[in-house]
């Protein structure tokens, strides 16, 4: 499976903030945005990423993150001269993606808790079309939201409903099967010019391979897309590992445990980062590993 990071758009809602910084590169607590969604194609086992964004940012995060080798992966780079939708996503990495099945993950989503690995997992394993996922919120009516049935079948996803026929919103994570790319090249543009991911997802629930999973208690979503929320975020993400002593979407880290790099390797990497928190915990890994 490929992975693809939809890092875009002019972040206009956090502007002044973003006006010459894309809204990807902004941190969040103590590190950049962009590693929030790379941590997740990681968790998921998916060493193959495409990162999409404009032609003034791609080189900046080239310089951030470069071919991904470091960390064991291969990461290249797709330019979005004009925000043209989510879907477009497909149509550029049509290449990329191949033969393959593919993740499309939204560069402003946040995503952590338990058992997050298994969620990924499973998505993949039980692919079979489309899967997206449904997040229960208080306030349905600011998001899409996804009805489904007993067994997790989609029936409806609406956008902004006035009368939310459930409390679960979909976020920026979605797993599709290689018909996907087809999919999205046939989509007709939106009334806003754009190719809408809602029109790929209604085409695979049209064919009735359109699957949601749940993300319940223990999970925790977070949308970065304004100040407050921003803000809220990288509390959120100090908090945490203040008090668990764990930290958050550390790639390093994520790249060790599943086996992209070796022990030797991670500390390496901490050592390039030994004046920072982040570099001094990446060294404690690295060294409780080569001490067993």
């Amino acid at each position: 499976m490929k992975g693809i990071i939809l890092a875009g758009g002019h972040g206009t809602r956090l502007y002044p903030m973003t006006v010459a910084l894309s809204k990807q590169l902004m941190p969040v607590y103590d590190k950049p945005m962009i590693y929030y969604p790379l941590s997740i194609l990681l968790l998921a086992g998916i060493k193959d990423i495409l990162v999409i964004s404009t032609p003034e940012d791609t080189c900046v995060y080239d310089k951030l993150l470069g071919d991904g080798k470091r960390i064991g992966i291969s990461i290249s780079y797709k330019i979005q001269d004009t925000p043209r939708g989510l879907a477009d996503a497909f149509i550029l990495g049509a290449d990329f993606i191949g033969d393959d099945s593919v993740c499309l993950i939204l560069g402003d989503n946040i995503f952590y808790g338990q058992n997050m690995t298994g969620i990924l997992n499973n998505a993949i394993e039980k692919l079979d079309g489309a899967t997206i996922f449904g997040y229960p919120v208080k306030n349905p009516t600011a998001f899409g939201v996804v009805e489904f049935d007993k067994d997790n079948n989609v029936i409806s996803i609406e956008e902004k409903p006035e009368k939310p026929k459930s409390n679960f919103v979909v976020p920026g994570l979605y797993f599709y099967d290689n018909n996907v790319v087809e999919i999205a090249k046939n989509v007709k543009p939106s009334a806003r010019g754009e190719i809408e991911i809602t029109a790929v997802n209604n085409e695979y629930l049209g064919k009735g391979k359109l699957k949601v999973s749940l993300l319940g208690r223990g999970i925790a979503w977070l949308d970065t897309g304004t100040p407050q929320g921003l803000l809220k975020a990288a509390e959120y993400v100090e908090a945490v590992q203040a008090r668990q002593g764990f930290y958050i979407s550390c790639i390093e880290e994520i790249a060790y445990r599943r086996g992209f790099i070796t022990a030797e390797q991670l500390l390496a990497l901490g050592q390039e980062l030994h004046t920072t928190d982040y570099g001094k915990y990446i060294i404690s890994i690295a060294e409780e590993a080569l001490e067993e």
